[in-house]
């Protein structure tokens, strides 16, 4: 039969041109590859092969070979002729180095070309979906996990999704309350209410209202919930926002339940246990009492029948009718007003018994809602009828002892003992001491004997009394007092006149060494003493002073061992000292330089000297440094050293610092005046003036030029908690414009969070820290980093002690901003400044710090 013209054959189409399964393999975005009968795998397009990371089909083994073990199975069903054009396939595919992959496989039997040219068996399209199918895997391994952890806790998970109108409730959350997982669940709040104790239904409302209107975005509460079996179950329920609507409001809740019941009874079981054992605790033979404030039905223990002599149970009326007639209104009205206010009370009557015996009761009860909701009272009663009689008998005894003179002259003798000796060792007092020392002297003045007084101060007492306790250190007081009995002879005399100072008064002690007493004292205070298991070790130190025949002075001889107890305790402590003519005449001499130094005062013959301080990059003066000086008329100019020690004990630093303050204010005034080019001063301020109240006062009277001075502050005496008082003065200071620094940085106790917290303008590097960095590679290593540090706060840096032209250029080369020390200028009165500025001598002196500076370098790098 002769063919219709154009109706040329498919298979002779395919003949002349490519195969329409090739066409199609290059142009779809999908994998492909064409299978043979024996599931060759004859071609495959890009698509099919990347994901193998082959770029060719006979790079690939079998399609069979291709797919995971673990899905092979699949497979033969999958490319059955029956199913093989079914719905597409998730199968895992197999690259070459055995790694997996999913794919979506799609198996098509496509019709044969010809018989010379059949075309392929089966064509298989791939997509890869990989990354999602793993990702749903993770996410279905989660859930699981998830919910294994949630059913093992015991929680019960619930799901409320209003845009959806889905409500979930999981197994567990069932068997919480006794339904079986098929078992309907009420969805309707007023329904499902009515399960909810009728104490709880408000607060449960509440809670429930503040998670639907988005007020709580998580909530935590607890509640009463019946079980189906008719008995209340506590339940804590933990909620969350998971959604929120196009209005904002929450559109979907989910969270857990969880039955706490066993816990709230185990916390109201210890509830009860603890208000038995407290009131057992404060109190002996005591009745307890419990009743039901509901029902009016009550319960006593034995004793508490016992306490009230009854033969029968008691009922709701048995405590008021055995209530003594005075006592009933006061005793009932306080029961009243305890249940009303809700708290526990103490009450106090008297009972008439059976037999008519009255006794005296007490009591102490506290109301309380039990698990059930039903309020309770609870409490404790017990006889004191003896305590009272016995109250009375020592009544009547004091009275009877008190209208006795013969008690009431042995009451003064005790007083009077008690006014002349400490009460903790049983030592005379210092008033008794001074009565007794008089009477010593007159004594060896008649006699012509010697007297001498050891003024013994414990070493060390305090940390034992800091740190174990004052209980500790009276008994290290008591051990004192005896190791001292124990020394003393029978003419000594011993008493406590402080709190851990002792005299001993030896007459008669000619013959006696009291070097070699004072040392039995010393090493005896140096045993270890036991107390509490602790090892306590303490020490003595001694200061002897004696005196003979008429010249003997008790009070001065108290003074002078005194003074040489404060010269033991400064040379080292744990040992003794005379009071000798050379300490009399240094305390002389002292005396003499304090009066000197009132004159002075008076005379304002404390003057400022100043030592220059220079840029470090161009060495033209920066400022000055107050230092005080003593113009002393017989001794000329003289440093602090000789004079501050003293002037500390006299209390007058802070009038010497604002004397020589207020005349420096005076200099630098002038020096701008003459255009001298002085840009500040500085000066020192101690800690005791720091702490002074009226330091802020006393500045404000004086003309002080905002940044035109600053105030050193020595580090020692800079520690991180200062008081309100420091912190308001250099408040002041700052409002005055009085710059901040600190003075010999590196030797105290500043840290860098005490830096931060004062922010001083500069800090003063000290010359201990400075004078090595010539030598030791580890010193200017040191001082780099100080330098560091004030770089980071923006602190700027001052190096004191720059003593040579080698110390000028390795401070400058480690970015000091300024120096001070003898290689630049030396102190010098206010009135050699102008002259001094106008020479320039310090840059000669300097000598040529560039070249030096390379000199170190090449030195240090050797």
């Amino acid at each position: 039969m002769a063919k219709p013209p154009g109706s040329t054959s498919i298979a002779m189409r395919e003949t002349e041109h490519e195969p329409f399964w090739r066409r199609l393999f290059a142009r779809s975005g999908f994998g492909y590859a064409a299978l043979d009968g024996k599931g060759h795998i004859v071609d495959a397009n890009t698509a099919f092969l990347r994901p193998f990371a082959v770029t060719a089909a006979s790079d690939l083994p079998d399609f069979t070979a291709c797919v995971s073990p673990r899905d092979r199975a699949v497979l033969a069903l999958a490319m059955r002729p029956s199913v093989a054009e079914q719905a597409p396939w998730e199968i895992r595919l197999q690259r070459p180095d055995g790694e997996e992959f999913w794919v979506l496989a799609s198996f098509i039997e496509p019709p044969a070309l010809s018989k010379e040219s059949p075309g392929p068996a089966l064509i298989v399209q791939t997509l890869d979906i990989d990354e999602r199918k793993r990702n749903a895997l993770e996410l279905a391994e989660r859930e699981s996990r998830w919910n294994h952890a949630l059913e093992s806790a015991g929680q019960g998970v619930w799901d409320h999704d209003f845009a959806r109108g889905d409500l979930f409730y999981s197994r567990q959350w069932r068997a919480i309350r006794g339904l079986q997982p098929d078992d309907p669940v009420e969805a309707s709040l007023d329904a499902w209410i009515q399960s909810v104790h009728p104490d709880d239904r408000a607060h449960v409302l509440a809670q429930i209202a503040r998670q639907e209107t988005g007020e709580a975005a998580f909530s935590i509460f607890s509640y009463r919930e019946r079980h189906r079996d008719g008995h209340w179950i506590w339940i804590e329920s933990r909620g969350a926002v998971v959604e929120y609507g196009e209005d904002g409001k929450p559109s979907r809740i989910a969270g857990t339940d969880t039955d706490i019941t066993e816990r709230k009874e185990a916390e109201e079981r210890l509830a009860q246990m603890s208000r038995r054992l407290e009131l057992a605790l404060d109190i002996s033979r005591i009745g307890v009492f419990e009743v039901n404030l509901r029902t009016d039905e009550v319960r006593w223990d034995d004793r508490m029948i016992e306490i009230y002599g009854l033969t029968q149970a008691p009922d709701n009326a048995t405590w008021e009718r055995t209530l003594h007639p005075e006592d009933a209104p006061r005793a009932l009205a306080r029961v009243s007003e305890g249940i009303l206010q809700g708290r526990d009370f103490a009450n106090e009557f008297r009972i008439v018994r059976g037999d008519g015996e009255i006794r005296h009761i007490r009591g102490r009860a506290a109301p309380y809602v039990d698990m059930a909701g039903v309020p309770r009272l609870i409490g404790a009663n017990w006889d004191a009828t003896d305590d009272v009689r016995l109250q009375e008998e020592l009544k009547r005894a004091r009275d009877l002892a008190e209208a006795r003179n013969e008690q009431l002259e042995a009451a003064r003798a005790r007083i009077e003992y008690t006014a002349l000796h400490d009460h903790l060792t049983g030592l005379p007092n210092r008033r008794y001491l001074d009565a007794a020392i008089e009477g010593a002297a007159q004594d060896a003045r008649q006699a012509g004997s010697r007297l001498a007084v050891l003024h013994i101060d414990l070493d060390r007492f305090k940390e034992i009394n800091d740190t174990l306790g004052h209980i500790a250190g009276d008994r290290m007081l008591v051990h004192a007092a005896r190791v001292l009995g124990e020394l003393k002879g029978p003419d000594d005399f011993v008493a406590r006149i402080g709190g851990d100072e002792f005299v001993f008064v030896s007459a008669g002690s000619a013959g006696r060494n009291l070097a070699m007493l004072a040392e039995a004292i010393v090493e005896a205070m140096r045993k270890p003493v036991t107390f509490n298991g602790h090892i306590c070790r303490f020490g003595a130190s001694v200061g002897i002073a004696s005196q003979s025949g008429a010249a003997i002075d008790a009070r001065q001889l108290l003074v002078n061992a005194d003074l040489a107890l404060y010269r033991a305790k400064n040379r080292g402590r744990s040992r003794h000292e005379f009071f000798t003519s050379d300490f009399q005449a240094q305390i002389i001499v002292n005396k003499q330089t304090a009066d000197d130094i009132l004159c002075g005062i008076e005379q304002r013959r404390f003057l400022p000297w100043y030592q220059p301080q220079f840029c470090a990059r161009t060495l033209d003066i920066f400022g000055v440094e107050t230092l005080a000086r003593w113009d002393h008329p017989t001794r000329g100019i003289l440093t602090p050293d000789t004079f501050l020690k003293i002037a500390e004990d006299l209390d007058c630093v802070a009038m010497i610092d604002r004397t020589v303050l207020e005349a420096s204010l005076a200099d630098f005034a002038e020096w701008e005046r003459l255009g001298v080019g002085i840009g500040k001063i500085s000066a020192n301020v101690s800690s005791k003036r720091l702490h002074d109240p009226e330091l802020a006062h006393s500045l404000r009277t004086l003309d002080i030029r905002p940044k035109s001075l600053s105030f050193e502050l020595l580090e020692s005496i800079f520690l991180d908690d200062c008081d309100r008082t420091v912190l308001e003065n250099l408040a002041e200071m700052r409002k005055l414009g009085i710059d901040i620094e600190i003075d010999d940085f590196g030797t105290g106790h500043a840290s860098i969070v005490s830096l931060m917290k004062l922010r001083p303008r500069r800090l003063k590097i000290d010359r201990q820290l400075v004078k090595p960095v010539v030598r030791s590679p580890g010193q200017r290593k040191l001082v780099g980093t100080i330098v560091e540090i004030g770089r980071s706060l923006n602190i700027e840096v001052i190096a004191e002690g720059v003593e040579t032209p080698a110390h000028i250029a390795i401070m400058r080369d480690l970015g000091c901003d300024i120096l001070q020390g003898y290689a630049l200028a030396r102190p010098m009165p206010a009135d050699a400044i102008p002259g001094f500025v106008e020479r320039q001598e310090w840059r000669v002196h300097a000598g040529n710090a560039h070249d030096l500076q390379n000199e170190i370098r090449r030195a240090i790098s050797r």
